[in-house]
């Protein structure tokens, strides 16, 4: 055959994968389905993993090959073409494969048993137009305790993550059996690990009454019955959800506390928490946050003020 008729088969093979995936985007959005692909950097900023391994040549199943680290919007998620922009480079590899041209590798990542391409998305591409179901590739792979299925969408990842942090927080302070029946549910990554800080820095103020270190259970139960409880027990008298539908009462905790970590790395550690609550009041006043912002202001003080007299009288163990 000519240089012609191969082109002529991969030029109609492209009209046809653009075709699907035309249809496959009307679908997705009368069925409210995602059908973009993910990306790589999104999925990293999820995972945070902290360690990378070369693992070389290897054969990897197409299937499991989920999104890209640079080419993401053009294609999606099975990988059909979006753009006309990309006939040329995609025919000139499905000629290849019709001519029996070897093609190097593709160079993948790996994290959560699934696969993102660093280079070689078209390769990827035309394979799965063509039926393959494996290809070679050199893999380095990203550390992650999280597994990745090739019908996961961002959203399914992060709320995969987040139930990972909170199994761990669980794991670690034990409030799912101290407290039966505690619910702390969160919408934003990272956020179970805030929650830790604000009960280190609990234990921090126990201790210091205390000759002996106290468990982190131990200061896990007090923050929860003392400072958790009370503040999520103002946000339901002040209604506070109904302002914002898509926050849970935990996440509004959360809020509050990024403030006064951001003051406390602004002006150190001797910054007070009543002069913290009141820089919150002060700086929401201006927004629809300004009625609820005073009342935490005030309700914050009062209990930090109490906690830190009753330290002082404490007699030391």
């Amino acid at each position: 055959m000519s240089n012609d008729s191969f082109r002529a088969m991969a030029r109609s093979d492209f009209g046809r994968m653009r075709t699907r995936e035309t249809i496959t985007r009307i679908l997705s959005l009368l069925k409210a389905r995602q059908d973009e692909m993910l990306s790589l950097g999104d999925v990293r900023s999820l995972l945070r993993p902290d360690s990378e391994t070369y693992r070389g040549m290897k054969t990897i199943a197409i299937k499991r090959i989920v999104g890209s680290e640079g080419r993401y919007k053009d294609f999606n998620r099975a990988f059909l073409p979006r753009h006309d922009k990309l006939m040329r480079r995609w025919i000139s590899v499905d000629m290849a494969h019709y001519q029996d041209v070897p093609l190097p590798p593709i160079k993948v990542f790996e994290i959560g048993g699934a696969y993102f391409v660093r280079d070689g998305n078209h390769r990827v591409s035309v394979a799965k137009a063509q039926g393959a179901e494996f290809i070679d590739a050199e893999v380095i792979s990203l550390s992650s305790e999280i597994p990745l299925t090739s019908d996961m969408g961002f959203e399914e990842l992060k709320r995969a993550v987040i139930d990972f942090e909170k199994a761990r927080f669980m794991e670690e302070t034990r409030l799912d059996r101290s407290r039966p029946g505690c619910s702390i549910e969160l919408t934003e990554v990272g956020h179970f690990e805030e929650l830790l800080g604000h009960i280190r820095e609990h234990k921090w103020y126990i201790n210091l009454t205390h000759a002996a270190e106290i468990p982190f259970e131990d200061a896990a139960v007090s923050w929860y019955d003392t400072v958790y409880v009370p503040i999520i027990t103002i946000i339901r008298e002040a209604r506070l959800l109904a302002s914002f539908p898509r926050c849970t009462e935990a996440d509004l905790y959360v809020y509050v506390g990024k403030h006064w970590s951001e003051l406390g790395k602004r002006y150190g550690p001797l910054f007070t928490l009543e002069e913290a609550a009141e820089d919150f009041s002060i700086s929401a006043r201006k927004t629809p946050l300004a009625h609820w912002a005073r009342r935490w202001g005030w309700f914050l003080a009062g209990i930090f003020r109490r906690r830190r007299q009753s330290e002082s009288q404490a007699p030391r163990v």
